[in-house]
């Protein structure tokens, strides 16, 4: 079962423009400013570098924004879901490396992200230092500005738990409303200076690079790709919004973005020389260029636009972690459902990290100009990983020579945008780098200590199901034991072998064994199509003994106890197995007994596991255990919270160990024979 989608229409567009351009659409509010502050100064940013910098915007959002990702990366859908996720899930079995990619492109699109709010709505505010309003004239003081940020994205955070369903509403209409104005706002500067139409020529983007009016030399371009910082969420939210919606409206974007940002060039050129801007530092153009009487509306809209953009990269991020837990890349979080769709999720733990580092960024850097500097480096890798992926598609798609000419443009074209990025590193980039790096971390141990687990224990711990069903079938109708559950259920990864792990039949019959009239033994496969929904049973000859296969896409809710009751009571209904009406029940007509859930936690034991692996898989193996009890615990994550759950910590392994060194000295007082 998919989920709902919007169709084409006008609606469809109007929501589109208010989940999906948010970022990339707030972007002319420091954009041209980065550009200026690269130079110096306005009265040092000559008509030359002017030109050959809007041009550079022109083609950046031509080049990557358009072709590789409207026009390509959209036709790489996994069933109407995109993202580097989703991508990796649709070509990750054309080889084992691909993993690679996907964890660098999502740890460094997580980390780039925290740095959106705090650029966007700062940008934003910073507008009112030295306005009037009425009588009043605003103080031209930064702290206040860091204040009023401070409160909105603290407001925004706080929200998010009760759902933005209403809120998501008008948000399309304000987007309209902001696009309309920035691109009537740069048609009006541009009349007084047509002339920067000439700028859509490559010709003056090439000529600025080597010009010596350019200070920065190919530096410039780190200035240039926060054009299109917001491209990768066209492909991130074509799920909510269908790609024919961003089709629709991606023009109209495109075409009031470059007219605001013409309209910027215009006035910078026309006034670059005006002695009352002469040496300022600080000027951002966007507002500069307004008329007086314009400003107090552009400063709110602008506001709104940057709040639309946080938000918009907030639950960006929670569907990113969600389906990089799907896709068991990184531990399970608890995920809740505030508002009626499925799309609307809230993850708790990522929203307060993603508070706590945002407002950390606007008080550790304080104006936007610095955090401009830092802005845009790690979504670089993003975008170069997500070309990597891209590649596969195509070869998987069999457009071999295009996939290869595809590679190498874009490989050339964001590794010279990431080159140019390295100046940022010293700026406040490190920042962005260190997040990426201790996200990565994180999704590597998480991920390669779930495959090197498993391979330990596929060597040494698995055991098969079908040698004990006889003792299971037995030990159900020993009447000498007590009934410990009417349906235990085991939370297990059961391969088509029918191995299991050794623990798990322990856990039954030894020590005390568990008597059940159903023994059911539930396994859980996440499958590439992100809303897929369905189970196969196996009776196993059986009428007591169920294999349960649940295949959930990694954007379906794990919680297991919903899926159960709907197996086991259409199995009753077909007589597959025993009906289990309860002697006493306030329920009339019930036909299901009890459930209780067996859920085994896994422990390093202190010796002799340890000693059987690697230091590099005794780092994975063990982080990924640590990782697993500082996270949310099984029973929360399938939903088995009000069930009657029994948690049973067991060793890593059970095998035998022994020592070589232990040797018999002496037996005494031995038995005569």
């Amino acid at each position: 079962m998919g989920k709902k989608k919007l169709s084409l229409s006008t609606l469809g567009m109007l929501i589109t423009l208010g989940i999906v351009y948010g970022d990339i659409g707030t972007s002319p509010l420091y954009v041209m400013n980065a550009i200026i502050n690269d130079a110096g100064s306005i009265d040092q940013a000559k008509p030359e570098y002017i030109l050959g910098s809007v041009s550079l915007i022109f083609w950046t959002l031509m080049l990557i924004t358009t072709i590789k990702y409207v026009l390509i990366a959209m036709k790489a859908d996994n069933n109407n879901e995109g993202g580097i996720f989703a991508l990796y899930a649709l070509v990750r079995s054309k080889g084992k490396w691909l993993i690679i990619p996907a964890l660098i492109g999502g740890s460094a699109l997580l980390a780039d992200g925290t740095l959106t709010p705090a650029v966007t709505v700062t940008s934003a505010i910073e507008g009112v230092k030295g306005q009037r309003f009425g009588q009043f004239i605003f103080p031209n003081e930064q702290l206040i500005v860091l204040i009023i940020v401070t409160i909105i994205l603290l407001v925004v955070f706080i929200i998010q738990k009760f759902g933005t369903e209403r809120i998501g509403r008008s948000f399309g209409p304000i987007m309209l409303i902001w696009f309309s104005f920035i691109g009537i706002a740069g048609l009006l500067n541009l009349l007084n200076d047509p002339n920067v139409l000439l700028a859509i020529s490559p010709v003056y983007a090439l000529k600025v690079l080597f010009s010596p009016v350019n200070k920065v030399g190919i530096f410039i371009l780190g200035s240039v790709f926060l054009a299109t910082t917001g491209a990768e969420a066209l492909y991130s939210d074509m799920g909510q919004v269908g790609k024919h919606n961003i089709y629709a409206t991606w023009p109209f974007v495109y075409a009031m973005l470059m007219l605001n940002y013409f309209g910027q060039a215009a006035w910078v050129i026309n006034n670059y020389q005006n002695e009352h801007y002469a040496h300022v530092f600080g000027l951002n153009p966007f507002y500069e260029m307004l008329p007086g009487n314009f400003k107090i509306f552009a400063i709110v809209i602008a506001t709104l636009a940057a709040i639309i953009a946080s938000q918009a990269l907030i639950t960006g991020s929670f569907t990113l972690v969600e389906e990089a837990i799907g896709l068991k890349i990184l531990p399970r979080l608890r995920v809740k459902f505030p508002g009626k769709f499925e799309s609307q999720l809230y993850i708790g733990t990522i929203n307060w990290l993603l508070c706590v580092i945002t407002v950390s960024v606007v008080w550790g850097f304080g104006t936007s100009e610095h955090m401009e500097a830092a802005y845009g480096l790690a979504i670089t890798l993003t975008m170069l990983m997500t070309t990597i992926l891209l590649h596969q598609f195509l070869i998987m798609k069999k457009h071999r020579y295009f996939a290869n000419i595809f590679m190498i443009l874009f490989l050339a074209l964001e590794g010279l945008f990431l080159l140019s990025s390295l100046i940022k590193f010293i700026h406040g980039g490190y920042i962005t780098v260190i997040i990426t790096m201790a996200i990565l971390f994180v999704m590597i141990i998480w991920y390669f200590g779930n495959k090197r687990r498993d391979a330990y224990l596929a060597e040494s711990e698995n055991v098969s199901l079908l040698d004990y069903i006889s003792q299971l079938e037995k030990l159900s109708a020993d009447s000498t034991i007590p009934t410990y559950a009417t349906n235990l259920v085991y939370m297990v990864k059961l391969g088509e072998d029918y191995t299991i792990k050794r623990s798990i039949i322990y856990s039954i019959l030894d020590q005390d064994p568990k008597r059940a009239k159903v023994y059911w033994f539930i396994t859980v496969n996440q499958t590439s199509a992100p809303y897929e929904c369905n189970y196969t049973i196996d009776m196993m000859h059986t009428r007591n003994v169920v294999n349960v296969h649940l295949n959930l896409g990694f954007k379906k809710s794990q919680h297991v106890n919903i899926y159960i009751r709907q197996i086991i009571n259409s199995l009753i209904t077909n007589h597959v197995i025993d009906d289990q009406t309860p002697t006493y029940s306030m329920v009339q007509k019930r036909h299901v007994g009890s459930f209780k859930f067996i859920i085994q936690n896994q422990q390093f034991q202190d010796l002799g596991a340890q000693e059987q692996m690697n230091g590099f898989d005794h780092l994975l193996i063990g982080g990924r255990l640590l990782l697993q009890r500082i996270t949310i615990s099984p029973s929360l994550w399938y939903g088995l919270e009000f069930s009657d759950v029994v948690e049973e910590k067991v060793p890593l392994f059970l095998g035998n160990q022994t020592d070589e060194y232990l040797t018999q000295k002496e037996i005494k007082n031995d038995v005569k024979k």
